[in-house]
């Protein structure tokens, strides 16, 4: 994805999303893309603010629509009260998203990248299959090689902060992190509206 669709599609959305990599997308302007954008302020509709909502998941996590409704299929199979919540927590517990949140990449594609080249270890052992889904306890580090190769700039400033479910065991070992507890919504690094997605697949099915 191009750096200007990437700052499309957070102009159109109205949010920056951590996970394109490119902070300031909203800088410059503050209203939807187009010639237009600054004169759209019709009242939208419940469907579109769903829509919307839906689509910062998308695009955050990097998702493609089907396998956004498998991980809602699967929300719906694992939990008995309140499957949307479920839903979040599986997003949050990608590979990819936990080497992303851990600061071993600055966007999402990068984090995935990182682990399809293999330079990403799940309780010592290499793992290369970014949607890998992980549990409480585990412990994910880099080869020494992708260690070697993070810059100075990206261990002192990392795109978001440490959140609560993780930690480095080892603070001076700053390349190995530890799922602690459970993600939830909480944890979203962006504004969320989580009933409006559960009413999205809800009202179709899924």
């Amino acid at each position: 994805m191009s750096e200007r669709s990437k700052f499309k599609i957070q102009r159109a959305l109205g949010i920056e999303l951590p996970g394109l990599g490119k902070p300031g997308a909203l800088e410059k302007r503050n209203y939807p893309p187009g010639q237009h954008g600054q004169a759209r302020k019709s009242k939208p509709t419940e469907f579109a603010l769903q829509l919307r909502e839906k689509q910062k998941l998308l695009f955050h996590y990097g998702l493609r629509e089907e396998q956004l409704r498998r991980f809602v299929r699967d929300a719906r199979r694992r939990s008995t009260t309140n499957w949307a919540e479920t839903l979040v927590s599986l997003l949050e517990r990608r590979l990819d998203n936990i080497v992303f949140r851990l600061g071993f990449a600055r966007s999402m594609a990068a984090a995935r990248q990182l682990v399809s080249h293999g330079h990403v270890l799940v309780n010592g052992r290499p793992v290369s299959i970014g949607s890998v889904v992980l549990r409480l306890g585990d412990a994910v580090g880099l080869t020494d090689y992708a260690a070697g190769e993070m810059t100075e700039a990206s261990r002192s400033a990392p795109r978001l902060s440490l959140p609560s479910y993780l930690q480095f065991p080892e603070p001076s070992v700053n390349h190995h992190g530890v799922m602690m507890s459970l993600p939830g919504s909480e944890h979203i690094p962006f504004e969320f509206n989580i009933r409006q997605v559960a009413e999205y697949y809800a009202k179709r099915g899924v």
